[in-house]
């Protein structure tokens, strides 16, 4: 267990601490600035947009990944900063970021009284326009110090963001860390990180719920933990093209090469009701700890990243691995062992995206030739990885990326670093490949 942001997070951490919490790991102190990376005759042209300030500056700190939003801005959180005094280093908050000039302004802080606290997942927009969250702690549920997290409301109309639930009752989840979806059905879907009903694990195994926009009701539809299960689902889900959610957990599983497991893919049924491990992580060579959960590319099958496991023997408990899962014939397939040869990145935390190209982009949090952070393409056909860029590389620059790429209209790809800037507390940044 390692504490994080003042409260207790169950489940296989098993990297540098600063590759999972908000710690001081280091980051840069001057201006923002520009960088061209290239490797295996592919280039990118990286750009920093904009670097957190902090919150003596009332900013944010350590920002989550970005969503496009309707009205073409892009939109986020971040885990602490912000103008609340209620939490140390505050309690996180909600950005815009106008692309065409790249200003940025905190549209909400959390933290008032009942409301939610350090928000680790990333906002989705809903159906209704609103934007929607998870905090992974605060709300008024009183089963976990400080209190078990919130799902939450934004307006971006009126500026005001309202907690819609919170999580805390008996046999409920608690801790939510990754992003909320909207199902085909008009409901958001998620997990937990602990709660449940599951007594195998101190605090629960974790959870799968559903939240109706239509009733504003919370409903648990699984609670991981049975023998052989996942457990602690740390990533968001999806819907995969058949109507069911895929996701992975960070632990369990049938494995006894990891303390607790080293995590799954499974499948829930929103018609049945019933779960089911596709995979357990860790035979021999195998990927260890799938923090990110997967995506399903455009040929059916389904990729993701492991923050540990392969085989380079450059990171104790290998470097993380590339895998892909087919549905069809169950089987899963390592893609690429991060961590060679030298200089590559390491410890994937964040999930994949499949560009326009029809290639897998992602980003590293470790590793690079300056052991910041990697930003990287693999080829679903072949298998072929190339580093497209290195975080560190210019003054004031990123460093150790932590959230999911996306693809802008224009082709270029945008994302956020967790330290580094003009201030250490986390960049937006954007990249083309030519």
């Amino acid at each position: 267990m390692i504490e994080r942001m003042g409260f207790v997070v169950l489940g296989p951490l098993s990297v540098a601490t600063c590759a999972v919490a908000l710690v001081a790991c280091g980051g840069g102190s001057s201006s923002s600035g520009t960088g061209t990376g290239t490797s295996s005759n592919k280039t990118a042209t990286y750009t920093i947009l904009d670097s957190f300030e902090g919150p003596t500056s009332g900013d944010g700190v350590g920002p989550n990944g970005l969503i496009l939003g309707g009205d073409g801005n892009f939109y986020g959180t971040t885990t602490e900063g912000g103008t609340s005094t209620s939490c140390t280093t505050g309690c996180g908050t909600i950005f815009k970021l106008v692309p065409s000039s790249g200003s940025k302004t905190v549209l909400y802080s959390f933290g008032s009284s009942g409301d939610g606290t350090y928000p680790y997942g990333n906002l989705i927009q809903g159906s209704d326009g609103n934007f929607y969250g998870t905090t992974a702690t605060g709300g008024t549920g009183t089963t976990c110090s400080g209190g078990c997290g919130t799902i939450f409301r934004f307006s971006p109309g009126t500026g005001t963001a309202t907690v819609v639930y919170s999580f805390g009752t008996s046999g409920d989840g608690a801790y939510p860390y990754g992003n909320l979806i909207q199902a085909s059905d008009g409901n958001l879907y998620g997990t937990t990180t602990a709660g449940g009903t599951s007594t195998s694990c101190t605090g629960g195994c974790g959870a799968i719920f559903k939240f109706s926009l239509s009733s504003g009701t919370e409903t648990v539809l699984y609670s991981f933990g049975t023998s052989g299960d996942g457990a602690y689902p740390y990533a968001s889900l999806i819907q995969g093209s058949d109507g069911n959610l895929y996701g992975t957990t960070a632990g369990g599983g049938t494995s006894t090469t990891c303390s607790g497991g080293c995590g799954t893919v499974f499948k829930y049924s929103p018609s049945s009701g019933t779960e089911t491990v596709l995979y357990s992580f860790g035979a021999s060579g195998d990927g260890t700890y799938p923090y990110a959960g997967v995506i399903q590319a455009s040929d059916g099958n389904f990729y993701g990243t492991t923050a540990e496991g392969g085989t380079a023997k450059s990171c104790t408990g290998g470097c993380g691995t590339v895998f892909m899962f087919s549905p069809g014939s169950g089987t899963e397939t390592i893609l690429h062992d991060f961590g060679s040869p030298g200089g590559d990145g390491e410890n994937p935390y964040t999930g994949l995206i499949q560009g326009t190209d029809g290639n897998l982009y992602g980003t590293t949090y470790a590793g690079g030739a300056n052991n910041l952070g990697t930003a990287f393409m693999v080829s679903p056909t072949s298998g072929t990885e190339t580093v497209l860029y290195n975080f560190g590389s210019v003054a004031g620059d990123g460093e150790t990326p932590n959230a999911n790429l996306i693809q802008g209209s224009n082709g270029a790809f945008y994302g956020t670093t967790l330290f580094g800037g003009a201030a250490s507390y986390g960049t937006v940044f954007d990249f083309t490949v030519q």
